[in-house]
């Protein structure tokens, strides 16, 4: 039987409109039942039924309210997270966890304390590619890998008006934003390297943080290269993986997103389901055989998440995306920075150790 987890979302901008309220709003498994929203009521336009407060006490002291899903702005992201557990509320934070390690142990410290679940929404697990991949790996389709190359570019040449995200503030720019995605598919894949080298820059003209950034993560015989930069009018493909056996390119966007933003409610049969022109290409060895075909990928579905998270709370089953995968993305940030400022490779060190599977 589904008994429900009332939901308080604190924060109603782009992340909580689009990569929150739509599952929320549509899975038994939960309720939403409040919104933060500074100044306006605008949750109330689509989910009638919740109330809007204007501050996070208001939000978290509410007694009927089982967990707290945090959207707000990064610097934000401790402060809330530390009063929802204090308050007895199961916390999600969005990406990136914290802004600095030092926060994000704080974080694990008071989840086990409090014993209230700490989890960070690292959605980018549950896109079709991404899910594909896991398996063309496990599968050992490719047999060992030697470098693993992966890309989220964007083409957005000027400013975003008023968008936190682009002012020079802790927390902001798009190593923490874009890069907090790409670090933990990495960790998820392949655990934490020997060694970290970036080049972090600037781009664009008006740019006040980071909008670019290229990150060679050695392990020994793989090589990894996660870039991403706002620049990039023509993309190449999101990921190219080579073996001993064979390779793997693939190119498109997983379509959650944009269905989401046109106001598609993810409960369909299909959902997530890519278009086959955008299908990855396998070229490997299998049984003998070398095969050149597109393979067909998984469907994608953000719900996932939260389908987990549920089987966490109610049922005791082991929380997937843990808060200690987010304070070992937040330290591979800090020494992307540290590696960038002194212009040279820095060891991996002061993870935690923590299963990814």
């Amino acid at each position: 039987m589904i008994h429900p987890l009332k939901v308080g979302l604190a924060g109603f901008g782009m992340a909580a409109k689009v990569m929150h309220a739509p599952f929320l709003g549509s899975m038994e498994e939960y309720k939403l039942e409040s919104v933060l929203e500074r100044h306006n009521n605008d949750s109330q336009e689509r989910y009638p039924y919740v109330s809007v407060v204007r501050t996070i006490d208001d939000l978290i002291n509410n007694p009927e309210i089982d967990l707290i899903v945090i959207t707000t702005p990064n610097n934000t992201h401790f402060e809330y997270a530390k009063k929802a557990m204090l308050a007895g509320k199961h916390v999600v934070l969005e990406k990136p966890f914290t802004i600095t390690t030092e926060d994000a142990q704080a974080l694990i410290d008071i989840s086990k304390k409090t014993n209230q679940v700490l989890s960070v929404y690292q959605n980018r697990r549950y896109v079709c590619d991404f899910l594909t991949i896991k398996r063309i790996l496990a599968e050992n389709l490719l047999g060992d890998v030697v470098e693993f190359e992966s890309h989220y570019d964007r083409y957005r040449p000027e400013a975003k008006p008023n968008a936190w995200r682009e002012r020079n503030e802790p927390g902001s720019g798009i190593l923490h934003d874009l890069g907090s995605h790409l670090i933990d598919q990495a960790l998820f894949l392949f655990g934490i390297p020997k060694t970290i080298t970036a080049d972090v820059r600037m781009q664009r003209p008006h740019a006040k943080i980071n909008d670019y950034f290229d990150l060679r993560l050695d392990y020994g015989f793989t090589k990894i290269i996660l870039e991403s930069g706002m620049l990039v009018r023509e993309p190449g493909p999101r990921y190219m993986i080579h073996g001993t056996k064979g390779s793997y390119i693939k190119s498109g966007e997983d379509p959650q997103e944009e269905l989401l933003k046109a106001g598609a409610i993810p409960n369909t049969p299909d959902w997530g389901k890519e278009d086959e022109a955008n299908w990855g290409l396998l070229h490997t060895e299998i049984n003998g055989k070398v095969i050149k075909e597109r393979y067909p990928s998984f469907n994608g579905n953000f719900g996932l998440y939260y389908k987990n998270l549920y089987e966490t709370i109610r049922n005791g089953a082991p929380l997937k995306e843990k808060p200690e995968h987010g304070f070992n993305t937040i330290r591979m940030v800090e020494l992307a920075l540290e590696s960038n400022q002194k212009k040279c490779t820095v060891e991996c060190t002061g993870f935690i150790d923590s299963d990814y599977q």
